[in-house]
């Protein structure tokens, strides 16, 4: 937000300079991203002087010119040549002398000594819109008699440089969202830090109804969006150009002067923090004013000529027969003023920011206006502020005030109470910084003591603080004014030794493993939580219905927690094959969001249950949970333009044997490991690594088609996704033991085993392992046959199998008995035949 230093000058009594105001604006929270000197005309007036036409005769070779000499104060008069119609000897006239630079929106151009059909001109005699005071160009400026020459323009036209102060407001700071806002700020800073100063702003005093000629009916019919309406009317104004001061003050801080009346509505707005709109009251048909919502769908075109369909959650203000605004929003196609206007509605209101802020992202509008609803404003500024505008409309425009202020306010917002105890707001700042000048800077900031003992305060927090509504935020407004800077590190460090966890265990392990990854050429990628909802429809492994969808999101898409890492690799995947790097491996650690309606509590559902019950708010996050994975992707090509080895794709067995080591590395058991097909619809070909209750520890596999296609991925993707929290809860009782290397001798011993197609090679392993636990060490796949000389349906596997006793030499007797009791378990239990 733009601040002028002039104008802050107004509501707060201070010496400092820009810089320093916005050194201590930092100091208490309100970062200033910079200072800049600005002036209200551009270049200043700079070289423009106060000139006397001393003399005028007509130029000799045109019909339309004329030369002039023309005193400038001091040295002897110089000649201009001059083509305004209006020009004339004895005018004090406005001098653009040599050198002088002017401007014409982003052009500039300089005054140089020329000819002018023959005659020298040294200067030029200057119109209103050739120095930027206005927009005339009928004539030059035709200065009062008592215009001195030699005056420099900027000293006669008492222009002064102001600075620009550009405070970023964070969200929480919704009261610092006007130039008297940030005075209240800066006020409590200087007040602190021992500066004479004042805080103030103009008084209503002023305000009276002239008559009850333009009687508007108000009428809300949802208090619940709109808590406060308030409105007066003002007849036969005169719509027209606002006075240099107000049009000076809207420039500097980046605003379009438009016409008096709105110019009023965005002075009182950046003066105050409240946001004001004004209607040409003629347009409220039927006299009456009714805040309401309309039905879903309605048509409304906004004062930028577009259309929008109003959803049923908008609120509206509406005339009898129509809606005229976007609540605190937009306005409405002929809802505004114009040169024709002469009687004026001005409303200003409060309105609930969750509404405002939701209508806003709905329509993609987003307006100073509804910046500050959204955040919320001060609900007790509301007649203030109205008041104030009123009286400035009728003074810039003429008129009266034609009846009495109509405020709707039904149930009045109340301030905020806070008990404050000293020994936890000095606990929480490090510092005890005793209890008077706590007292002081809550004073300064507005807070009324209420109560008052040895061992704290009970604070009344005004209603426009709506960030401060704890203890803890009543001692964080105290530290930035008290400065952060003065609380001492301390000369003593206080620690205490803790044993590590399970997190801690885990922390060490994904680096381990993101080492790992990095060695094998893999990118560590990162990933917003948010994804498109759309990309799951159809999904059987992860519906739609299961998605933790966004109440408020900021777009399509980004409306919904993802339930897998895979499609934010896809993006990644995408972005980069579109610009010509397609051979990849990303691995992305990250949360997955999952929602079950049917975990939740049935009288949650029906709403029998209180909302604030501790056991209704379990259930209803019961229907929430979250897991932890490692995202594995792989595309493209494995090796490509090597002189030494020919160009080679990636492959699902390359994406396997990392899944694999990953595994390995962090130590899980094989032998208690299930391999079996994935059934999941993410992939067309894939493969799980279940635990032996049946849990899915990994999955691994080719990316359907499908999912290629929606995502705009050519090449074909490998993906692995491995389920992290189950992988430290499998290695959790793991305990690292060394063993010397074994003395005696592994066995190793071939079977070809002929079996049906439909039996998977994690088959054949599940019942080896299970025949012999001991000394059964390894299990491997090293051929696959089908095809001549086998029967119809059948297929050949060539299996490895590696034992040994780490105590003594095994006989054939032990082997043999072994390897037929795995023969006679596969023949059994999967109806192998060897070959």
């Amino acid at each position: 937000m733009n601040i002028s230093y002039n104008w802050l000058k107004e509501y707060v009594d201070f010496e400092l300079t820009a810089q320093e105001v916005a050194d201590a604006l930092t100091s208490e929270g309100l970062e200033v991203g910079c200072v800049e000197e600005v002036q209200p005309v551009k270049g200043g007036l700079q070289g423009l002087v106060i000139g006397e036409v001393l003399t005028c005769v007509p130029h000799p070779n045109s019909d339309h010119m004329h030369v002039c000499t023309v005193n400038l104060g001091e040295g002897e008069p110089v000649q201009i040549v001059c083509g305004a119609p209006n020009v004339a000897a004895g005018q004090k006239v406005v001098v653009a002398t040599l050198g002088c630079k002017l401007y014409d929106g982003d052009e500039c151009f300089t005054i140089k000594k020329s000819k002018l059909r023959g005659v020298e001109s040294h200067g030029m005699i200057c119109a209103e819109d050739e120095i930027g005071i206005g927009t005339d160009h009928n004539g030059i400026i035709v200065l009062p008699e008592t215009a001195v020459p030699g005056t420099p323009a900027a000293e006669y036209y008492n222009l002064k440089s102001d600075y620009l102060i550009e405070v970023d407001i964070t969200p929480n700071r919704a009261d610092a969202c006007s130039h008297y806002g940030v005075a209240r700020d800066l006020y409590a800073w200087l007040v602190q830090n021992g500066h004479k100063t004042a805080l103030h702003r103009p008084s209503c005093d002023g305000f009276k109804v002239d008559s009850h000629e333009l009687d508007i009916d108000i009428e809300v019919q949802n208090a619940e969006a709109c808590p406060r309406y308030a409105a007066v009317t003002l007849r036969n104004c005169e719509v027209k150009e606002s006075p240099e001061w107000l049009q000076d003050k809207l420039r500097t801080i980046g605003l379009r002067p438009i016409n008096n009346i709105v110019d009023v509505t965005n002075y009182i707005m950046f003066a105050y923090g409240q946001p004001l709109h004004c209607f040409d009251a003629d347009m409220i048909k039927g006299g009456k004013v009714v805040v309401k919502t309309m039905p879903e769908g309605t048509p409304f075109v906004t004062l930028d000529g577009e259309e929008h369909k109003l959803s049923d959650r908008d609120l509206a203000i509406c005339n009898v027969e129509e809606p005229m605004c976007i609540a605190g929003v937009f306005g409405g196609k002929g809802s505004g003023t114009y040169e024709t206007t002469r009687n004026v509605l001005l409303e200003s209101a409060y309105f609930n920011p969750t509404w405002i802020r939701k209508s806003a992202r709905r329509h993609g509008l987003s307006t100073d206006a509804s910046f500050r609803f959204e955040r919320g404003i001060d609900p007790n500024g509301v007649i203030y502020a109205l008041k104030q505008a009123a009286m400035l409309c009728k003074e810039l425009a003429g008129g009266e005030i034609a009846m009495e202020i109509k405020d709707v306010y039904p149930n009045p917002l109340p301030d905020f109470v806070v008990d404050l105890n000293y020994e936890y707001a000095y606990g929480l700042m490090g510092k005890n910084i005793g209890a008077d000048t706590v007292k002081s800077i809550v004073t300064s900031l507005e807070m009324k003591i209420l109560e008052e003992t040895a061992e704290g305060l009970k604070l009344q927090v005004p209603a426009y603080r709506v960030d401060v509504q704890r203890p803890c935020d009543v001692v964080e407004d105290i530290l930035r004014v008290y400065g952060y800077n003065n609380v001492e590190i301390p000369s003593a460090v206080r620690s205490t030794l803790n044993v590590k966890g399970d997190d801690d265990k885990s922390h060490k392990l994904q680096n381990l493993v993101a080492e790992q990854l990095v060695g094998c050429g893999f990118n560590e990628i990162l990933n917003n939580s948010l994804q498109r909802a759309a990309y799951y429809d159809g999904m059987e492994s992860y519906p739609a219905s299961h998605l933790v969808k966004l109440m408020n999101p900021l777009s399509s898409d980004l409306n919904a927690m993802r339930q897998t890492l895979l499609f934010g690799g896809l993006e990644c995947i995408a972005h980069n094959a579109n610009r010509k790097n397609a051979d990849l491996k990303f691995f992305e650690f990250g949360n997955c969001y999952y929602f079950r309606e049917e975990n939740k509590c049935p009288d949650i559902v029906s709403g029998v249950s209180s909302s604030r019950d501790p056991e209704v708010i379990q259930h209803v996050l019961d229907a929430y949970s979250e897991d932890y994975h490692l995202g594995l992707w792989v595309t493209g090509k494995r090796v490509s333009g090597s002189w030494a080895h020919p160009d080679e794709d990636s492959s699902f067995y390359e994406l396997k044997a990392y899944v694999l080591n990953i595994l390995t590395r962090l130590g899980v058991n094989f032998g208690a490991l299930v391999f079996a097909p994935s059934r999941n619809d993410i992939y067309s070909k894939g493969i799980e690594i279940q635990n032996r209750g049946g849990k899915v520890l990994a999955m691994l596999g080719i990316v359907s088609r499908k999912i290629q296609k929606m995502m705009d991925v050519d090449h074909e993707v490998y993906y692995a996704d491995l389920n992290w929290k189950l992988l430290m809860k499998a290695i959790r009782n793991n305990k690292i033991s060394y063993t010397e290397i074994g003395k005696f001798p592994a066995v190793s011993r071939d079977l070809a085993l002929l079996l049906d197609k439909g039996v998977e090679f994690a088959e054949i392993e599940k019942v080896a392992y299970s025949t012999e636990k001991k000394l059964l060490k390894e299990v491997t796949l090293f051929d696959v046959y089908e095809g001549k000389n086998l029967e119809a349906g059948k297929k050949s596997y060539a299996v490895n199998f590696v034992l040994q006793d780490e105590t003594k030499t095994l006989n054939d007797k032990q082997i043999d008995a072994i390897m037929n009791k795995l023969i006679a378990n596969l023949q059994a239990k999967l109806g192998a035949k060897l070959r």
